[in-house]
């Protein structure tokens, strides 16, 4: 018998972060034995990770949201965030996006998909956006094939390019164009 992911029909929203998803983040950002960091660069040292964790909570507390990061809402729960970064040249039109699911309760039923789908709606929307990137290593399969599904193509592999315990992974980059978005060309 197959487990079936109760989150699957549920309404993912991209919303802006409220004072109460404080206190959810911050424990999902510092907590270092969060299952979400074996996915989110762990080629990176733990101490670096930590450290920038811990700063990027405090931020957090200290900023208003701006347009460049969302949290990613089930039900009213946040569940993760999305981001946004124009690559240089400042105007150019390229924005690489990132994406984290920090509940593992949340993963394989479709909110990263639904949640990266609504992200590059976003972002074609409302930036100058002529290509989004998301850039991951190739040890996250969830996460390429999230990408893939959205309409994305591989579109740059640095072979081994990564150490994550003993073993060597590739950097994968995967792209889409505002024409395949619009006419859904490359989308499943």
């Amino acid at each position: 018998m197959h487990a079936v992911n109760v989150f699957l029909a549920r309404p993912v929203v991209l919303r802006d972060r409220r004072p109460d998803d404080l206190p959810t983040l911050a424990r999902w950002l510092t907590d270092p034995q969060a299952e979400w960091r074996r996915w989110d660069a762990p080629y990176l040292p733990p101490a670096t990770t930590n450290e920038t964790m811990r700063r990027y909570a405090a931020y957090l507390a200290e900023h208003s949201p701006d347009a460049d990061e969302q949290v990613i809402d089930v039900d009213g729960v946040c569940v993760g965030m999305v981001n946004r970064s124009e690559e240089e040249p400042q105007g150019g039109g390229w924005w690489d996006l990132g994406i984290l699911i920090y509940d593992p309760a949340y993963w394989g039923g479709g909110v990263g998909t639904r949640a990266l789908a609504l992200w590059v709606a976003d972002t074609f929307e409302w930036t100058n956006a002529h290509v989004v990137t998301v850039t991951t290593w190739s040890g996250n399969e969830r996460m390429i094939r999230a990408a893939r599904r959205v309409g994305f193509r591989e579109c740059a592999r640095v072979r081994e390019a990564y150490a994550v315990e003993g073993r060597r992974f590739a950097q994968v980059r995967l792209d889409l164009l505002r024409a395949e978005w619009e006419t859904g060309r490359n989308r499943p």
